[in-house]
């Protein structure tokens, strides 16, 4: 009878312990799927933002010898995603005629490529608060031309722009001050602007230093700017209109970009010295 009491007894506390251990391999299974559960959420929180850029324009969004999409635009793009872990930046290249659609469309929500603030576009777009080109605009001559030094020294003079770009705004509001002084000649569709100042057919343009340091080396336009700038072209992101979370931390990461050196290091890296600051 005592052996059988011990017995009952020995039954009962291994079976206790068997359950134990049971809801102790339960505790632990539901705490890791709680601990799994937490990290996809963390895994959630990370937003995918779709940056349309193109594939075209030589040192600022382009396709290198290896195949590989960069370029300063691309570059930057990439270190703001280094500094921004709330949020993941994937490309999405196309021609630029179809980067605003896009945007409109929703089918990306980031554009960069070199884009200037204007009436039309900040009607329908979200533009960030801080510029990561500054361009002065120049007046730009024949590198054999001694005469002009200055936009002032065009009176009487030639000057060809195309019609409604900036630089032709540029021209016509220094003329309306100035008396009409300077004979402003509009560019028709497909005319070679340098091809008119080489021949002497007209004296100067408006444009950037960056764009005539790309034009002498790649067609030998033999060109040089002159003077002070006349304005200065500030280049931005385009974002929807309801996307100002994210502008707001863009603006940051740019900030923080720019007070640390890097901005003005991927300036001078790809385009040759630093646009980042107004002359």
């Amino acid at each position: 009878m005592v052996n059988q009491w011990g017995i009952q007894k020995f039954r009962t506390a291994l079976l206790f312990i068997t359950m134990l251990a049971v809801l102790a391999g339960c505790s632990s299974g539901n705490a890791s799927n709680e601990s799994d559960s937490a990290s996809a959420s963390g895994q959630d929180k990370v937003k995918k933002i779709i940056v349309g850029t193109g594939t075209q324009f030589p040192n600022v969004c382009f396709i290198d010898e290896n195949g590989k999409l960069t370029g300063y635009d691309v570059e930057l793009i990439r270190e703001i995603d280094k500094r921004l872990p709330e949020y993941e930046f994937e490309f999405s290249t196309m021609e630029f005629k179809n980067l605003l659609l896009s945007l409109e469309t929703k089918k990306i929500d980031l554009i960069a490529h070199q884009m200037e603030v204007n009436e039309e576009r900040q009607a329908k777009f979200l533009f960030n608060d801080e510029a990561y080109n500054i361009f002065p605009n120049k007046i730009v001559v024949s590198e054999k031309n001694q005469d002009v030094k200055s936009i002032e020294d065009l009176k009487g003079k030639k000057l060809i722009v195309g019609a409604t770009s900036n630089a032709a705004v540029l021209a016509e509001k220094w003329n309306a001050a100035n008396g009409n002084a300077i004979d402003i000649v509009y560019s028709g569709a497909g005319e070679d602007t340098n091809t008119q100042i080489k021949t002497g057919r007209v004296d100067a343009t408006i444009s950037t230093q960056f764009a005539i340091d790309y034009q002498n080396k790649v067609v030998d336009a033999q060109l040089k700017t002159v003077g002070e700038a006349l304005s200065n072209s500030k280049v931005y992101f385009i974002l929807n209109k309801d996307e100002e979370e994210l502008k707001t931390k863009i603006d940051e990461a740019l900030k923080s970009i720019k007070e640390d050196g890097t901005l003005s290091k991927l300036s001078t890296e790809w385009l040759g010295a630093d646009y980042t600051v107004e002359e």
